[in-house]
């Protein structure tokens, strides 16, 4: 149990007991948060529960915290707690047990942050998900590496998670790419083609039609026009979705499930969730068309699910993806990243589930803002090399994974982002990503040094640690499980780097204060025992740079 549970239980258990011997009036006790105050003399948490109560019991909220004090039963770890204006109850923990907290961290190792869940969700996280019909730009990437990273930290605090890609292979935009391939292949053999009207013009399409046209030849152009454009475009298909899927593993992104939406018409299951909205009343047959009845569901209106053509509309297939699911596979809550241009979607989507018979609130939508790319002063708006977007790949190339990833998760999704791309490269402390991976790198050299001077720091005496640089460094790395936990319930990774930032400051304040590596005799006690701090502040670190998706290096 994190700490600052038991806080809460003390707390809550108090204010029970108050109510039954008659020093505050009966009635609901409000959920005790428990809060890390700002200002360390404050102590290491605050509860705000007097001021909860103050209106309902009609007290001063500092009468109420003063009658609960004595109230809350003795704890090991609690050193003292004291009431502070305007009402708060705050905790000092004991030094013993920070020091002590050194060996947890050592023990639990990469382990450390877990956190056990009675009750795991099966969670599913679906993002990126473009259509394959050209590479992963960066506008997608955000997207990418944000939920590349909730889905880590949601693995952390206990849940079951996949990962999983929305391949759109049914679609129109689809048909277009095929025959704008169809088109680039007969161009690459030297024939007269136009490109089909709204066709996909990127260089990329050359490049691919040359492809094929090196590959097969002619075989194609022999073909049956209709046969030539599936056949082709099928090799085409599988050929871009190599190409997204190395682009992004190339910035540490990767899915258990690449999931096709063809294959909910091939195994009837588009069938299965439009009978299902038919049973449930939300289908309506109108000028030609079915329409899915959104406004019985609060919606501003009704929304087409199948034209009059007899095309299935691509919100027809979504509900489709989400009967398949929550109803099929089983999950206990499905998070969608989708891009900013998304945004109108989510509450037909909601409204959708819904309709099923599902509750929405078991599906989360997290829309990703736009990525501006700033080099200088200048924002930079087209790739260098092809003259359109920038891709992901030209991204990580210029810049690396690392920092693809620490600044994609450094802002809340919902802010718009502009990447500086000279930052990025900077080997100085103005660069966070730079500024973190040092601070690995710095103890990787520490200890390196400690072991080739034969010092074995496994029998050290935390207790020793007494220096306020030292025990500013503990609690801030017994942070972390608390974030994690804070991150998967609010859905939002992007304290993480942050977090990140400032366990490595506290580890610089920490080695410009206190002598690691000692060859004096009378300190080698104290040597020891800050080598072993060291160590589990390296465990720390590189478990949020794991979590992170980057790596720890050892050398800088």
């Amino acid at each position: 149990m994190l700490l600052k549970h038991r806080i809460a239980q003390l707390v809550t258990q108090a204010a029970q007991e108050a109510q039954r011997q008659g020093a505050l009036p009966p009635g609901p006790v409000p959920e005790v948060e428990v809060e890390r105050p700002q200002n360390p003399e404050h102590g290491d948490f605050a509860v705000s529960l007097p001021l909860k109560l103050a209106r309902a019991a009609r007290m001063n909220p500092m009468t109420i915290a003063q009658r609960l004090l004595p109230l809350m039963p003795v704890e090991e770890f609690i050193l003292e707690a004291r009431v502070w204006p305007p009402g708060f109850i705050n905790f000092h923990v004991k030094q013993r047990w920070l020091q002590e907290q050194v060996e947890e961290v050592l023990g639990q190792g990469q382990r450390y942050g877990d956190l056990p869940q009675a009750q795991p969700l099966k969670v599913q996280v679906e993002f990126v998900s473009v259509n394959p019909t050209g590479p992963v730009h960066v506008g997608h990437a955000r997207g990418a590496v944000l939920g590349s990273g909730l889905a880590s930290i949601l693995a952390a605090a206990g849940h079951h998670v996949s990962k999983e890609y929305y391949i759109n292979d049914a679609g129109t935009q689809m048909g277009v790419f095929y025959r704008s391939l169809y088109a680039r292949y007969l161009q690459a053999l030297g024939r007269e083609a136009p490109m089909p009207e709204n066709g996909y013009m990127g260089d990329y399409m050359v490049e691919l039609g040359r492809e094929a046209a090196q590959e097969h030849g002619d075989r194609f152009a022999r073909m049956p026009e209709v046969e030539a454009v599936a056949a082709l475009g099928r090799l085409g298909l599988e050929r871009m979705l190599a190409i997204i899927r190395a682009d992004l593993e190339a910035v540490g992104v990767t899915f258990d499930v690449w999931f096709n939406e063809g294959s909910l018409y091939e195994t009837g299951q588009y069938g299965e969730a439009m009978e299902l909205l038919r049973r449930n009343g939300y289908l309506a047959q109108r000028e030609g068309a079915t329409w899915f009845s959104s406004t019985l569901l609060g919606e501003d209106k009704d929304n087409v699910l199948v034209r009059s053509t007899g095309e299935p509309t691509y919100f027809a297939s979504d509900i489709a993806y989400h009967r398949n699911k929550f109803l099929v596979r089983g999950y206990d809550r499905v998070i969608n990243i989708w891009g900013a241009d998304h945004q109108g979607h989510v509450s037909r989507l909601k409204a959708a589930v819904g309709a099923l018979g599902v509750d929405p609130g078991r599906l989360t939508v997290i829309i990703s803002q736009l990525v501006t790319l700033k080099q200088g002063e200048e924002a930079v708006r087209a790739s260098k090399r092809k003259g359109n977007i920038v891709t992901l790949r030209e991204l990580v190339e210029e810049v690396g994974p690392d920092a693809c990833r620490f600044f994609f998760l450094s802002r809340s999704p919902e802010s718009q982002m502009e990447f500086d791309l000279d930052l990025a490269v900077q080997q100085s402390a103005d660069n966070p990503v730079y500024y973190v991976q040092y601070a690995h790198a710095r103890i990787a050299s520490i200890l390196r040094l400690a072991r080739e001077r034969g010092l074995d720091w496994s029998a050290g005496d935390v207790s020793l640690l007494t220096h306020e640089a030292e025990a500013a460094l503990i609690r801030r790395m017994l942070q972390l499980p608390e974030l994690v936990e804070t991150m998967a319930q609010r859905l939002e990774p992007h304290h993480l780097p942050r977090y990140a930032m400032d366990l490595a400051t506290a580890f610089h304040w920490f080695y410009q204060q206190c002598r690691v590596v000692s060859g004096e005799p009378e300190e080698r006690a104290v040597s020891l025992a800050r080598l072993k701090l060291v160590e589990a502040c390296r465990v720390v670190l590189a478990r949020c740079l794991s979590l992170m998706g980057m790596s720890a290096p050892e050398r800088m």
